[in-house]
């Protein structure tokens, strides 16, 4: 089963990057604003890096039991759900990196009716997933703790960036929070 979750998370890990590579370049050709204070290159390494910790201590630890095993299975195939939401909802603007293009609009519909940044929710979601799947009982919450916090600094560096850039738009979850 590690052999399968592991072809799983990283072939869309793949899939992930290639579309937010194409799309980078064109949000670059487009005149995008790349921010220098972004963590990028630290979640590029930790991203993958977590889910091999994972994997890793389920070849010490063991297998979790069979309705652990099921309920990851549910909470990935949900947290992809929501992330591809939010990747086709935003189009060509998705990108692993903050990249920002002065004067486009702020997107309010799909996911960000109702959420922020919802393919960060997505995430955790992922990590929490693969620690349910493989039975990381140690590995697990520290990785999803680790990258909770550099997701809060990207969320950070990401709402700077947005702000004053975009043109405004008056939906509730559109709106910046005070965190």
């Amino acid at each position: 089963m590690l052999i399968t979750i592991a072809a799983v998370v990283f072939s869309l890990m793949l899939i992930e990057a290639r579309r937010a590579w194409r799309n980078e370049r064109a949000q670059l050709a487009r005149g995008g604003i790349e921010p220098p204070d972004d963590v990028y290159n630290t979640m590029r390494v930790v991203y993958p890096a977590a889910f091999l910790a994972m994997i890793a201590e389920t070849q010490v630890g063991g297998a979790p039991p069979r309705g652990v095993a099921f309920a990851g299975i549910a909470l990935f195939g949900a947290a992809k759900a929501l992330k591809w939401w939010a990747i086709l909802t935003l189009g060509p603007f998705w990108t692993f990196r903050v990249i920002v293009i002065p004067g486009a609009s702020l997107v309010a519909k799909g996911p960000y009716r109702y959420v922020r940044h919802p393919n960060y929710a997505a995430v955790i979601g992922e990590l929490a997933a693969v620690a349910l799947m493989t039975g990381a009982r140690f590995t697990g919450p520290i990785v999803t703790l680790v990258f909770g916090l550099i997701i809060l600094r990207r969320v950070a560096v990401e709402e700077k960036a947005l702000s004053g850039i975009l043109a405004p738009i008056h939906t509730p979850a559109a709106q910046p929070r005070n965190r």
